[in-house]
């Protein structure tokens, strides 16, 4: 791919998936701007890809803060002139609560976490994204998006639901531009998110793979690729999809 000079911004990038992604589409040749909330971690993952070769920003903002969402973007793409790729990787599951005694602020502090953070930042980029080349935004879903979640994740799982409709409706709303809009949903993931569990009940954790078809949990090397090809010219005709990430897990067996 002849991706020189083009722009990323990944959210969420400091650890786990995110920071996997940025390093898959700075190897691929993008400048990767990473975004997250813990600025130390930040220059460190930034020194990490420097070391490789790749051209890499920080920039440290929480994705939930509208003003601090537009003024950040507004600055990335102001500096480049353009913005050619958004990734909205940030977002989680926030905790779980049952809705009879879920708190409006635990059900707000999650929608604004995985949804308001998502339009939040693909508002900010569209005027940068117009100027930028086969420019795209990569949303984040999950299986829970379908299922509505599971104990307690009830309000997750709507949160995700409504990223898989801004993320057909954002499709809708800038195809004229030719800009695409995709979202890729993940299944179980093998990354730090998971260490607790992996540590005190590491026989549950194992067992989890027994409800994926290819019998492995994935790895965050998995998700980059996708991301990597929705990035792509290669994916030039590919918009409003949804790709699971799962090894078949979303069948669930």
């Amino acid at each position: 791919m002849n991706v020189k000079g083009k722009v990323a911004i990944v959210t969420g990038a400091t650890g786990g998936i995110g920071f996997e992604v940025a390093k898959r589409l700075g190897n691929d040749g993008y400048i990767v701007i990473l975004n997250g909330i813990e600025d130390d971690k930040g220059a460190q993952r930034v020194e990490e890809l420097t070391a490789q070769g790749i051209t890499a920003e920080y920039y440290g903002f929480d994705v939930t803060n509208e003003e601090a969402v537009t003024s950040n973007i507004n600055a990335i793409g102001e500096k480049y002139g353009k913005i050619d790729v958004l990734v909205n990787n940030a977002g989680g599951l926030g905790g779980r609560s049952r809705f009879e005694e879920m708190t409006t602020e635990f059900y707000r502090s999650v929608m604004a976490l995985n949804l308001d953070s998502t339009f939040f930042a693909s508002r900010a980029a569209i005027p940068f994204l117009k100027k930028g080349e086969n420019a795209s935004i990569i949303n984040y879903t999950s299986n829970a998006g379908w299922t509505a979640g599971g104990p307690g994740a009830g309000i997750y799982g709507t949160s995700k639901a409504a990223v898989n409709a801004i993320t057909r409706a954002l499709a809708k709303d800038l195809a004229e531009y030719g800009i695409r809009v995709n979202a890729v949903s993940p299944g179980t993931i093998d990354t730090p998110f998971h260490a607790q569990i992996k540590s005190t009940k590491p026989e549950v954790f194992a067992s989890w793979k027994n409800n994926i078809l290819l019998g492995r949990l994935g790895q965050p090397e998995d998700v980059a690729s996708v991301v990597s090809f929705l990035a792509s010219n290669d994916a030039a005709f590919i918009t409003a999809e949804t790709i699971q990430i799962g090894g078949g897990q979303a069948l669930g067996i």
